[in-house]
């Protein structure tokens, strides 16, 4: 008998802390001092501000009437900026504090400022509802160690009376975990680990451990099944197959990323709050069945998403069912054959598929963006296993994205958060006159995210389409001005419907309504092959920017082919 290799761990190492939490106010203390309640904005719809309500009429009849409120939102801040927000409050000087409302997408972000007000030692209970209860709860434990969570069983379509009844169900939670000391506090603030209840070990290996019958190890893909059931058991994986991540595969995967291993990526993020590394970067290109050279393309797609705009914190937990697209432009993708040819967002593309799915995994592995335990996502889509194409030059009728930003020979990495692409089929159409009226009209519905979220689109032109557009003497940029233009909504159609908008403050009285917020939001490839079927690609939206990185080695020299990675 041997044993087999050992595997690399793809989480990394968590730095799990357990903070201490706030000392809690007696009941007499709690009466006479101020109460803090925060509002991230989740109140103000359906019927959720009851949850507010009711706990200050319970509040009063107890005699604690001294309160003050906030509400702001937490889209579009980093754990910087709530932490600074949550010093803010601290200025209060509450003597406890109520956070709410934990139910969707900003219930990771709440987590953070409700952590934060407690190392500021401000006593505070969270009010959260599904599916936000699960992902506060995975932030909270990896993030804090414990924390005082009440999930209240309401939706959308909850009555007042139902929210009001919720609270009263939990009034001694909520009570008891703003007054509670000691083993009753512990035991209020307890969270169970439901994954990860061992930590990652500190020389970054998995407990994995095999004994081989040598005679086996000469089967192809001897003992893979047994791998990729411990992967899957753990949490480490999307459920395909995997190339399992042993240390021989991880430094082949370093052959063309001369970057030190621990070379930051990504800031601290998701519910894990870590940051993503080279090496977190390599072993889930290797996990994902890429190439070595495939890894500058991660490594630039992996920086676009640090991107401040690009909202990263909250992209890899929200309920929307969008994946990270990335679209290569440039040089570089052709040397190394990823593809924008016909059936490019499909199978048979093996470069496609498996940096879209290395980006995918890193999400989920490092960030423990886990669907079902620490994911909001409702349903899911296709597009969170891979979501990676090119632009093809031989097909391109316009400017490319890499031109657009610098020029042809630099190679750039476009990242969206984003739905799979929606079909757009016109095979009648004998201009592109009418074939635009078209496209414009399936740029948008009362069901996306771009109905109450202007932002960042992607037009899909098969060949035929686009020579179509081009002798009708369209350019690029008149494609974007059309749509721009006449992709809209009545605003009686996408008022109390769909989600919160977020919209620029200029649009408050537009009328209609635009889903886009300037026409270079349309970004326009021409890729697939010939015939009626193009497509758009519709984003998250979310304080999320569509991001350009361009390929470049470590000291920020632009890459002309991907020899220039190649170590020396």
């Amino acid at each position: 008998m041997a044993k087999l290799n050992a595997l690399l761990d793809p989480r990394g190492i968590q730095d799990r802390q357990t903070i201490t939490l706030a000392h809690r106010p007696s009941l007499d203390e709690l009466k006479k001092g101020k109460i803090l309640f925060y509002n991230n904005t989740k109140l103000g719809f359906v019927n959720y501000m009851t949850v507010f309500d009711r706990i200050k009429e319970r509040l009063a009849e107890i005699g604690a009437t001294n309160w003050v409120e906030y509400t702001e939102t937490v889209r579009g801040k980093d754990a910087k900026m709530l932490a600074d927000y949550a010093a803010m409050l601290a200025k209060e000087e509450p003597v406890a504090a109520i956070t709410a409302f934990g139910d969707m997408g900003t219930s990771s972000s709440t987590t953070v400022l409700t952590i934060e007000l407690e190392k500021l030692g401000v006593p505070a209970v969270y009010m959260t509802a599904p599916p936000g209860s699960g992902i506060t709860e995975g932030v909270g434990v990896y993030r804090a160690g414990q924390l005082c969570l009440c999930s209240l069983d309401v939706y959308q379509a909850s009555t007042a009376f139902e929210v009001a009844a919720e609270v009263d169900k939990q009034w001694d939670y909520i009570i008891g975990s703003l007054t509670s000391n000691g083993d009753a506090l512990a035991k209020l603030a307890h969270i169970d680990f439901k994954m990860d209840k061992v930590p990652p070990r500190e020389d970054g290996l998995l407990p994995f451990v095999l004994e081989a019958d040598e005679s086996a190890l000469l089967e192809p893909g001897a003992y893979l099944e047994e791998v990729c059931d411990y992967f899957n058991a753990e949490h480490i994986s999307d459920g395909l197959p995997i190339i399992p991540p042993t240390r021989a595969r991880y430094e082949k995967m370093l052959a063309y990323a001369p970057f030190p291993e621990g070379y930051r990526l990504c800031n601290p993020s998701g519910p894990s709050g870590k940051e993503v590394t080279v090496k977190d970067a390599a072993i889930a290109a290797v996990m994902a069945g890429c190439k070595p050279n495939a890894m500058p393309i991660i490594i630039a797609a992996c920086k676009a998403m640090n991107n401040k705009l690009y909202n990263l914190n909250q992209s890899v937990t929200t309920s929307h069912p969008g994946g990270t697209l990335v679209i290569v432009s440039g040089p570089i993708a052709q040397e190394i054959g990823i593809s924008g040819k016909q059936g490019c967002q499909g199978p048979g593309w093996p470069q496609n598929a498996t940096i879209g799915r290395a980006l995918n995994l890193i999400i989920m592995n490092v960030f423990r963006s886990v669907p079902g335990i620490c994911d909001l996502d409702c349903i899911a889509s296709q597009a969170e296993f891979t979501f990676c194409f090119a632009e093809e030059p031989d097909l391109a009728q316009w400017n490319m994205i890499n031109e657009d930003h610098f020029d042809k020979g630099t190679t750039t990495v476009y990242v969206l958060k984003a739905e799979p692409l929606h079909d757009i089929i016109d095979f009648l159409s004998l201009d592109g006159y009418d074939l635009l009226d078209t496209i414009t009209a399936c740029c948008t519905t009362l069901g996306s995210n771009n109905a109450y979220m202007p932002g960042p689109m992607v037009i899909c032109l098969t060949p035929d389409h686009a020579m179509m557009l081009k002798k009708a003497g369209y350019t690029k940029e008149m494609i974007q001005e059309h749509i721009h233009t006449y992709v809209y909504h009545q605003v009686p159609m996408v008022r109390d419907r769909g989600l919160v908008p977020v919209r620029p403050a200029s649009f408050a009285n537009k009328h209609p309504m635009p889903v886009t917020r300037f026409p270079k939001d349309v970004e326009i490839v021409t890729i697939g092959g010939r015939g009626g079927h193009s497509g758009v690609i519709l984003p998250w939206a979310l304080h999320s920017e569509g991001i350009v990185e361009p390929v470049a080695l470590a000291d920020g020299t632009i890459a002309k082919s991907i020899e220039d990675f190649k170590a020396k």
